[in-house]
């Protein structure tokens, strides 16, 4: 039968359970836009720029279970998109990223567009490929999302090239997807191994990433019949829900708040699972670990990669964590007896209070923003970060509580995210409240794709925290600098931003108004409409992280190097 390559690339991508493309249409693949505007299972999305574009399908792998799919024109396309395409890479995120590619039978060179992209994505995907023909689209469109998800997920880059796209060719027949293939097997030896230093350790403790995001109610289970204190990392911190008298915050050491410096003072074991130990979740690698490490991951090159591990167990956490917790439980583990509960709940009062303690001119103080917020929302709102100074602030402070139910740039750490991401995870999830928070940083950005929430009437709200700085990186450079050099940023109307997208717009700007103004924005949002809040936040106070990371780096640099660092800030200091 003759079918363009356009149509059948919607017939695998609807067999794929794909729901959204996210782009934007040019010459090379308006046919395939055609095709998916008649398709009834998937809505292609239009959006201002392929960077928002990358970021949407990221949050749309990261919180349902359909895959991220672009579906951007060649090379300018590609550049843009390849900020989000790294932020899903080194996150371990699934994406399928379709581009448009010039005419393969032509005998023109310098086509519109022609480049090698294939080259440029390398670092950046787990795989790629370049469709040859008709007969190839359907299984290599599998073969793709195979690839994307196989072990360690990631994106992967298919280009259909405009002669098959848009012409007809011969096709056999349209195969069915037959599934994802099953992860491997796991060596079960490890498990009990793993379970008897569990059960054996004076007390153990848990430090969890993105890949336990997946197994809350068997890890609950496991920490309490440990009594184990449980942290995260920044990606993780929906892997083990906050509201729990265990779960003690982001991070273990000096970087960390103080719940978790405090619950795992005594902690010999720690088992650790879905984290490569990257510089964010360690505290600039100043995290300190004891001998007795249990690594669990899907992607064997992260053991012993920064921090050595006594057991190493390769595999994925869904299939490993059941089989462990039942390894435990056959062993009859004794509870510890260390009042680990009570000194984690009184230290993160402790350390609230400290926060709301804290003001400075009239602005809004982030705890008793961030506490008011969680009050007023469900439990299963799905809150989005950008990044910046509040990430840390809603890792530190904002409760988290379902599993999926957090998202940020991490590794990548690109900023720009949260506008993109809110809008792709809602788009995901109609029936899940949405929130973001994002710096004025980052909103200048992406701010502008707000416009595609209009266009698509999704209730969303964004809470802008305006301090007219690059705050995270103004604050690191206090201590050694004693200036700020290019992270001052000229004042933005927020409100001529929302009306320019078409969006509502809500006032925050002194700490009475903070109950009304989150109960307005979310009125707003519950009859479908965008908005941003204009938070004018307290930046005043760091958070123990940034403090904490700045302290961490230093103490990394070699004596002489350090000396000039403290003592040129000593100077700047006493002269002004």
């Amino acid at each position: 039968m003759k079918k363009s390559g356009a149509a059948l690339a919607r017939y695998a991508l609807e067999q794929l359970g794909v729901t959204h493309t996210f782009g934007i249409p040019g010459v090379h693949n308006t046919e395939l836009y055609d095709e998916l505007n008649s398709s009834a299972s998937i809505q292609p999305v239009l959006v201002t720029h392929e960077c928002g574009a990358a970021f949407m399908a990221d949050a749309v792998s990261r919180t349902s279970n359909s895959m991220g799919t672009l579906l951007i024109v060649p090379a300018s396309g590609v550049t843009h998109a390849a900020s989000g395409i790294g932020e899903a890479f080194l996150a371990g995120i699934p994406m399928l990223v379709i581009c448009g590619g010039i005419h393969a039978a032509s005998e023109y060179r310098y086509q519109l567009h022609e480049m090698d992209q294939h080259s440029l994505l390398a670092p950046i995907t787990k795989g790629s490929f370049h469709i040859k023909s008709h007969g190839e689209v359907i299984p290599t469109l599998y073969a793709a999302y195979q690839l994307a998800m196989r072990g360690e997920p990631g994106p992967v880059f298919v280009e259909l090239p405009y002669n098959i796209g848009n012409f007809l060719g011969e096709v056999d027949f349209m195969p069915k997807f037959a599934g994802i293939e099953p992860q491997p097997k796991f060596d079960l030896t490890l498990v009990k191994q793993a379970a008897e230093l569990l059960v054996t350790a004076k007390q153990a403790g848990f430090f969890l990433g993105w890949g336990a995001v997946d197994c809350q109610a068997d890890l609950i289970e496991l920490a309490e019949l440990l009594n184990a204190p449980v942290a995260t990392t920044l990606q993780g911190l929906s892997a083990f829900p906050a509201n729990h008298a265990l779960h003690t915050g982001m991070g273990v050491g000096d970087y960390s708040v103080p719940a978790a410096q405090q619950a795992f003072k005594e902690v010999d074991t720690v088992l650790a699972i879905g984290t490569r130990f990257a510089e964010i979740p360690t505290g600039s690698f100043s995290m300190q670990l004891p001998e007795n490490l249990i690594h669990l991951d899907i992607n064997p090159e992260v053991f012993n990669a920064n921090y050595p591990a006594k057991i190493a167990l390769e595999g994925d956490a869904r299939l490993i964590v059941p089989a462990l917790l039942k390894a435990v439980k056959e062993l009859n583990p004794k509870t510890s007896s260390l009042p680990i509960a009570k000194t984690i709940a009184k230290a993160k009062e402790d350390y609230l209070q400290e926060w709301l303690a804290h003001t400075q001119d009239g602005r809004v103080n982030p705890a008793a923003f961030l506490q008011a917020l969680r009050n007023a929302i469900p439990d299963n709102t799905l809150m989005v970060a950008d990044d910046g100074n509040h990430t840390y602030l809603m890792a530190e402070l904002l409760p988290i509580l379902g599993a999926r139910r957090f998202i940020s740039p991490t590794d990548f750490n690109a900023m720009g995210y949260c506008v993109p991401a809110v809008i792709g995870a809602k788009l995901a999830n109609p029936q899940l409240p949405v929130v973001g928070i994002v710096g004025d940083g980052a909103l200048l950005m992406t701010g502008m794709e707000m416009i595609t929430a209009v266009r698509n009437q999704l209730g969303v709200v964004v809470f802008v925290f305006n301090d007219g700085e690059l705050s995270q990186i103004a604050q690191a450079q206090a201590l050694p600098y004693k200036r700020k050099t290019c992270t001052q940023l000229a004042p933005i109307n927020i409100q001529a931003l929302a009306a320019t997208v078409g969006a509502e717009y809500v006032a925050l700007h002194q700490a009475a108004a903070i109950e009304t103004a989150i109960q307005e924005a979310l009125q707003l949002a519950a009859q479908n409409k965008p908005v941003y809040v204009d938070v004018r936040v307290d930046y005043s106070k760091p958070t123990r992280f940034t403090q904490g990371i700045v302290k961490a780096t230093l103490k990394r640099f070699a004596p002489r190097d350090k000396f000039r660092v403290v003592s040129r800030a000593l100077i700047r200091k006493l002269t002004g």
